[in-house]
Parts: C-alpha cells; sequence; structure tokens
C-alpha cells in the first residue's frame, strides 16, 4: 500500500505581471492558507516520507510551509523541473521512478494537471483541486512502479474554504 499526497500549490501573486510565470510569488491568501493546512495534516499525524515539488516559486514556497508545519526537514524536500510543465502522463512516470522504500509522497505542483492525476488515479472525480488543496490517494500498490489507472481510493479530499471564513462574510 503506498499513499499519494497532491498538493496544489498556494495561491500565488499576479501584482507584477512582468514577473515570468515560473517567478510569481504567494500572495496574502497563499501565505494564510498554506500553513493553516501544513497544521491540518499535522493535527491528522500526517507527514510523508519524501515531499517532491515543482521548482516554480509558488510551488516551492508552498512546500517549505507545509514541511515547516508538519515538522517535515526542509532540507529533505526535492525539487523537481519536470514536475513545472508535466502532464499528467510525466507527472505519473516522476511518482513511477521513486524509491519503493518511500511509502508515502507527498506531490506539491500546479493544475489542470493535479486534478487530471487525482481523477485518472482514485475512484473519486473532483472538479478542482483549488489552491492549497490536498488530494489524498491510498493506491493498492506495491511498487510505485505499478501505479496505473484506478489504482487507488480517496482517502481524503481538503482544502482552505472548507474551513475558513471568508473575508466578506466576516460582519
Amino acid at each position: 500500500m503506498k499513499t499519494l499526497y497532491l498538493v496544489r500549490h498556494a495561491k500565488s501573486s499576479w501584482k507584477d505581471i512582468s514577473l515570468d510565470d515560473f517567478d510569481r510569488p504567494l500572495n496574502k491568501r497563499g501565505k494564510r492558507d498554506a500553513p493553516f493546512m501544513g497544521k491540518r495534516l499535522k493535527k491528522q499525524g500526517i507527514k510523508p516520507h519524501l515531499i517532491l515539488a515543482s521548482p516554480a516559486k509558488r510551488a516551492k514556497k508552498t512546500a517549505k510551509i507545509f514541511a515547516r508545519e508538519m515538522g517535515y526537514p526542509e532540507g529533505k524536500i526535492k525539487f523537481a523541473k519536470k514536475i513545472y510543465e508535466a502532464g499528467r502522463n510525466e507527472l505519473l512516470e516522476v511518482i513511477r521512478n521513486q524509491d519503493d522504500k518511500i511509502n508515502s509522497l507527498m506531490l506539491v505542483g500546479h493544475n489542470p494537471e493535479l486534478t487530471s492525476l487525482s481523477n485518472y488515479l482514485s475512484d473519486y472525480e473532483i472538479v478542482n483541486i483549488p489552491t492549497s488543496g490536498i488530494s489524498c490517494i491510498k493506491l493498492s500498490i506495491d511498487t510505485w512502479n505499478e501505479i496505473k489507472l484506478k489504482a487507488g481510493e480517496q482517502s481524503f479530499f481538503d482544502y482552505p474554504k472548507r474551513h475558513l471564513v471568508s473575508e466578506s462574510t466576516k460582519t
């Protein structure tokens, strides 16, 4: 049995339109939501064996925030450029290439690819993994190389708006 956590990066800023997409930082909401979701995982006792993230600034920062909140050593986060512009099949290949000693993998990346991957692997259809959202899939496999269509079951799907009151609804 393997566990895969698909984490979409936190909300990024479009304030400086001259920045390349790769270099966009987190915005205020992203800086609020990422720690909140990391803390939720810690409360559930979740600490993946490996965090593998896109090196895009917003994904990198999200991975570091989640790691800090879960008590995962920041220096052990691995970054893979391939994740940044990967489609579902490339993400599957990245996962298949992981060491089988790793039983739980957190992949921090981008949409629409993460949503597509979640739907491909699990029995639960997600319309969209929101920013800072997490799709956890329990995979009925012994090695990462066995990952395939509908190989797993959705363990949980969580995202900030399920828990946080929006600014517009506060009185």
